[in-house]
């Protein structure tokens, strides 16, 4: 008998303001066509003033343990990946802890950018495995509309803020490639090319700082990278993109999902393409991929589910799942 850590529910949550490709056309000089073309986007969600991400990532875990039919003092450890947490500390996951009324076990935060939910998901996988939690809440939060250079079109369109939220639990099972549950996983990092994707500001600057990215750098990167980090944890099962129900890759750009997809060998038709409605929500990306596409019934008990994204690092990863 292996442990497996298994999807028990899924949940996300979206800021009330939608923000359509056209609200920056008399703000910059830019169209909802050039957005459009460029990376599928055609409107995000943005924060109301006040609106944390702690408590996006709450409300995300709330409607996750709904759909798992457990209660917060259920849970072992909470997990947010965020680049935006509220504040430089406590973490964003303490908080989160506080706001569901959780009166045990542990919470804390994993930065990997946009790569972070798969760092966050592997994290608490090693966690179930060890036996250090049996239950463990998983959450990407991220309101990277705070940190953006509205001056820059090259940027300031492509992001998005929202949250989402998986549940998982160690369960026995057999230990084949039929098991439910995190079956493998390959993170990756290369601090090299850290000045293609980065904020220029934080603590050692006393200031916020706005992001700041080279996109055809980024884009090169990306396509390389996320097919390779898929195909290694597939190889790991013995499996290929043949064997993959669903794709949910990081929503950072239709571009980079169609040319991954293309490099895998898996049609757009079993791919989980979300970018269109939130924009880059970095982190919260493939968590609300996942709960979209649960919500519209695609993804399904029994599915194989590769997930893989990349981030500021460069940082990247993927997990397979088989729901």
């Amino acid at each position: 008998m292996t442990t497996r850590a298994v999807v028990r529910g899924v949940g996300h949550y979206l800021p009330e303001k939608v923000v359509p490709n056209s609200w920056f056309e008399d703000k910059l000089d830019t169209s909802d066509e050039w957005i459009k073309s460029r990376s599928g986007i055609e409107r995000r969600h943005f924060v109301a003033k006040g609106e944390t991400t702690s408590q996006m990532a709450a409300k995300a875990a709330s409607n996750a343990l709904e759909m798992a039919g457990l209660e917060p003092d259920d849970i072992d450890a909470i997990i947010v990946a965020t680049s935006t947490a509220d504040l430089t500390f406590p973490s964003a996951a303490t908080m989160v802890q506080a706001q569901l009324n959780m009166t045990r076990g542990f919470a804390f935060d994993v930065q990997a950018v946009c790569a972070g939910f798969v760092f966050a998901l592997s994290q608490a996988n090693a966690l179930i495995l060890s036996g250090q939690a049996r239950r463990v809440i998983v959450i990407g939060a991220e309101t990277f509309s705070n940190i953006l250079d509205w001056t820059d079109r090259g940027t300031c369109v492509l992001f998005g803020d929202g949250a989402g939220a998986v549940v998982i639990e160690g369960e026995e099972m057999s230990g084949t490639n039929a098991d439910r549950g995190i079956l493998a996983t390959d993170l990756q990092s290369d601090g090299r090319h850290r000045d293609i994707l980065y904020v220029n500001g934080g603590v050692s600057t006393q200031s916020t700082g706005t992001l700041q990215m080279q996109g055809k750098e980024v884009f090169r990167h990306a396509v390389e990278k996320l097919a390779k980090t898929a195909h290694t944890s597939l190889e790991k099962l013995g499996l290929t993109g043949d064997d993959v129900d669903w794709m949910v890759p990081h929503q950072a750009n239709l571009r980079i999902i169609k040319s991954t997809a293309q490099k895998m060998g898996i049609d757009m038709d079993r791919v989980i393409v979300t970018v269109q409605d939130h924009g880059n929500t970095s982190a919260a990306s493939i968590p609300l991929a996942l709960s979209t596409g649960v919500e519209q019934g695609k993804i399904k008990p029994g599915d194989l589910v590769v997930t893989e994204a990349i981030g500021g690092g460069l940082a990247w990863g993927s997990v397979i799942i088989r729901w």
